[in-house]
């Protein structure tokens, strides 16, 4: 019980502080992300047209599956159009045919255990993404969960095997990602190794030290999932990653980096379903205003890579140039927190 008080008493004060930090620098109200409601939905539909030219210029040019354009894109659709936003529902089921042909042409590989490239962060995000887009099991997502149990069988995680940051570089990103994707698509004959993997992973992630923003999104988002038996961790993780904030309301990738638009965005989304951050806390709506600050006139977010390229360059027709991979990936974070912000009342 002193435990459980301690902690709240921290994320009492954590907020506390963040609220202490947006009084002192005597922001207006549209800087503190008081903002009329038509103004966020407004910078939702502005998005929604790039990330869907994004997906589909992705596609005309790669029949291979990407979690920067086929999977944040699809995240941000689905969830917009669940709160009533017009989406390209042409667009959208292509999107998630695209996914599971890729998945399909590679149901043998699967099968044998090698995969594609990617390993479990691409099986575990197409997954992810069907099932965002209610796609139904059959024996292809079965060869694919298959795959995962038998991937790295003898470790307690997921290992990611890209190095392509953020979100091809964490382990916790990796785990996640597995993780739903046996979730979602796990047969019958395959819940028993889920459960096991599961407990597995549960002494892992307990003990696990995050080193930056998408350990810690990744690592909340894990313990959330797997229904961590004591709320305090849930909890301590939260508090974690609220005060990584920064004065300007965003979060960075990293401690040495500049608050970006990726960091932010997956920061609100994991904090909003954890339960331990609703749409209208002090700290959020910071975070919110930052989105919206710091939106392009064009909809978009612009977010720099930092990841080597290891493919040939191609344009999919969302801006940036040779950052758009991941300023596609950030503007769909973005979208989806900006939707995470909007109370039921708001939603037609």
């Amino acid at each position: 019980m002193m435990f459980k008080r301690l902690l709240f008493a921290l994320l009492f004060a954590v907020v506390a502080h963040q609220a202490s930090i947006a009084n002192a620098q005597q922001l207006d109200d549209e800087n503190r992300g008081e903002r009329p409601l038509e103004a966020i939905k407004q910078a939702i539909a502005n998005a929604i047209p790039l990330l869907e030219k994004g997906s589909a210029g992705s596609a005309e040019n790669r029949t291979c599956f990407t979690c920067h354009s086929q999977a944040l894109p699809v995240f941000a659709l689905t969830e917009a159009k669940k709160r009533g936003f017009k989406i390209d529902e042409e667009n959208l089921q292509r999107q998630l045919t695209h996914t599971y042909e890729n998945l399909k042409r590679a149901q043998k590989d699967y099968l044998e255990g090698r995969g594609q490239g990617g390993k479990a962060d691409m099986a575990g995000y197409a997954l992810w993404t069907l099932d965002a887009g209610d796609w139904k099991p059959d024996e292809v997502t079965a060869a694919v969960t298959e795959f995962l149990l038998k991937y790295q069988a003898d470790e307690d995680y997921w290992k990611h095997t890209s190095n392509r940051p953020p979100s091809e570089a964490s382990d916790f990103t990796t785990t996640y990602v597995a993780l739903v994707g046996l979730g979602a698509y796990g047969t019958d004959e395959q819940q028993e190794r889920i459960s096991q993997k599961s407990e597995k992973l549960r002494k892992w992630l307990l003990a696990s030290k995050p080193a930056d923003t998408e350990d810690r999104v990744f690592r909340l988002k894990l313990l959330k999932y797997i229904g961590a038996e004591e709320e305090e961790e849930v909890r301590e993780a939260a508090i974690d990653l609220i005060k990584e904030q920064r004065e300007d309301g965003g979060w960075a990738q990293k401690s040495d980096m500049d608050s970006d638009a990726y960091a932010t965005g997956s920061v609100l989304v994991a904090l909003n379903e954890s339960g331990n951050l609703t749409g209208d806390d002090p700290v959020f709506q910071r975070g919110v205003s930052y989105l919206m600050k710091t939106q392009l006139d064009d909809g978009s977010w612009h977010v720099v890579s930092r990841s080597k390229p290891f493919q040939k360059y191609f344009e999919t027709g969302f801006p940036h140039g040779t950052d758009q991979f991941i300023s596609t990936a950030a503007s769909g974070w973005a979208v989806w927190a900006l939707l995470t912000s909007l109370p039921e009342s708001a939603i037609e």
